[in-house]
């Protein structure tokens, strides 16, 4: 139980950097919709949709590579295997970067921006560094240094979402003033290409401020060290690129399917847009996530039921704390909607969808401990790859019928089966034992809320009275699994009783 504390406590630090610095530049997102129209807002979202493939495609797995023989038997330094991956991820930075600079006109062509050839230079670059500077965070986590990974990450935020208000709101004004004053660098023609500008300084930000982590230590290149992490690696990026897949494919799909391809660009922003709105599940998993690789390599080194156990406690806890940010971001969506211009409101129905999509997969993360301790991770590709059939297929058949709506159902499903299909290959591979009937008492309990909640609002269709009794069954479903689990309410808020 220690384990999972600790997991708790190192998930809590990472979280504040996530969901603080996530819901900082989820705050950026009623900026973009006020200020460009949604066929502008479209090129962003699908630009960033081929960004995150692209970066997925730079790691190439080296970050759980990392963790993974840092905590090996056979080496005892893990700089080494640090010292390895970086040199690694340099030459391969090094290298992606020289080709988009060689082929910026056909790849701006390509991507829609064949008049905007800086915005792919831009990007290029930044993802060169991100995929470089993702080793010497990933050191910090190995190190547990959770808070120094969360400051730097809030400060390269909190510096984004300066530059980003700098370049669209204070430098049009300035224009209109003292148009002398910023004439030299600004041009107020370039609109969303400042948001790649931001994002490229904050990159090189990232590189800048984490040279720590770049000497003192000597460096070495284990060509042999480096082949086994590249064998193990190497199926974890076809999961890592079918993975991605699953999440932008719909975004990059969505303008060739849509009937109207005058609006394909609108489609894309509005779905985009609303997409942010789920981002709370998101960025839960994704604070979930950098505490749990390091914890179950290193909880693999215990013994027998202890390990085990920690593994349940893990997935269980992951289920309660996902079903109470589902049902807030539901029970709340009236208010939380006001994140996006209401010209985007068409698109709320995609929010359940798309927040359910995202828990499937953090439970397929969870699941993932049995393939990548075992060191068949290539289950983990076979995976990914089943489920980006499945958001191809769905796509190819409910986009031109749905529009939008069916890229989020075709997310449902394709996370559905993958977390199903993991599940089920684990149980005969490395079984766990998870409690699997507790669990679904979460989940239908919350299914069921949230179904009494649409109920409610087709009933009375009063905000006030909604409000306060949706309030009430989000306070009875974390009570009741607070009864359940058996967790001391006076430990929870001991500090307050033992002050009373």
């Amino acid at each position: 139980m220690s384990g999972v504390k600790s997991l708790a406590k190192d998930t809590a630090i990472y979280g504040l950097s996530s969901i603080l610095g996530r819901f900082l530049n989820w705050c950026l997102v009623p900026l973009y919709t006020i200020t460009f129209a949604a066929a502008e807002y479209g090129v962003v979202t699908y630009i960033y949709s081929y960004v995150a493939l692209v970066l997925v495609v730079l790691i190439y797995g080296m970050e759980t590579g990392f963790f993974r023989f840092a905590n090996h038997d056979r080496y005892k330094d893990p700089m080494e295997v640090y010292s390895t991956a970086l040199i690694s991820l340099g030459v391969s930075s090094t290298v992606f970067l020289a080709a988009v600079l060689l082929l910026l006109d056909p790849l701006s062509s390509a991507l829609k921006c064949q008049h905007h050839t800086s915005y792919i230079a831009l990007m290029g670059s930044a993802v060169a560094l991100d995929a470089f500077t993702s080793i010497p965070f990933s050191l910090l986590r190995f190190r547990h240094q959770a808070k120094r990974f969360a400051t730097l990450r809030l400060i390269n935020i909190g510096l984004n979402i300066g530059l980003n208000l700098f370049f669209i709101i204070v430098c049009p004004w300035l224009w209109r003033t003292i148009p002398e004053s910023i004439g030299w660098f600004y041009d107020p023609g370039y609109g969303i290409g400042y948001i790649f500008l931001a994002n490229f300084i904050s990159s090189l930000f990232n590189l800048i401020v984490l040279y720590p982590e770049m000497h003192g230590f000597r460096w070495r290149f284990n060509r042999r060290l480096w082949c086994e992490m590249m064998l193990y690696s190497l199926p974890l990026l076809v999961l890592g690129v079918a993975g991605i897949m699953n999440q932008t494919i719909d975004k990059m799909l969505l303008p060739e399917l849509v009937s109207d391809k005058a609006s394909a660009m609108t489609e894309v922003g509005i779905y985009g847009a609303n997409y942010k709105i789920a981002i709370v599940m998101v960025m839960f998993i994704q604070a979930f996530r950098f505490a749990y690789e390091p914890f179950i390599f290193a909880q693999s080194k215990e013994r027998g039921e202890n390990r085990l156990q920690g593994y349940r406690d893990a997935m269980k806890w992951f289920v309660i704390f996902a079903m109470v940010i589902f049902l807030g971001v539901m029970f709340y969506l009236d208010f939380l909607r006001y994140f996006i211009s209401p010209r985007y409101f068409s698109g709320l129905k995609v929010v359940p969808v798309i927040m359910l999509a995202e828990f499937f997969f953090g439970v397929f993360f969870n699941l993932s401990l049995w393939y990548k301790l075992t060191d068949h991770t290539h289950w983990g590709m076979w995976f990914s790859l089943i489920g980006l059939a499945v958001t191809v297929a769905l796509n190819l058949l409910l986009v031109p019928r749905m529009g939008y709506m069916g890229c989020a159902w075709a997310a449902f499903a394709c996370y559905g089966v993958m977390m199903l299909s993991s599940y089920f290959v684990g149980l005969k591979k490395y079984p766990i034992g998870y409690d699997v009937g507790r669990m679904a008492i979460y989940f239908f309990t919350a299914m069921a809320l949230y179904g009494a909640s649409v109920a409610l609002h087709a009933a009375v269709d009063n905000m006030p009275v909604e409000v306060c009794v949706r309030t009430v069954m989000l306070a009875l479903f974390v009570f009741m699994a607070m009864k359940i689990e058996k967790v001391n309410i006076r430990s929870v808020f001991g500090i307050l009783v033992k002050r009373k």
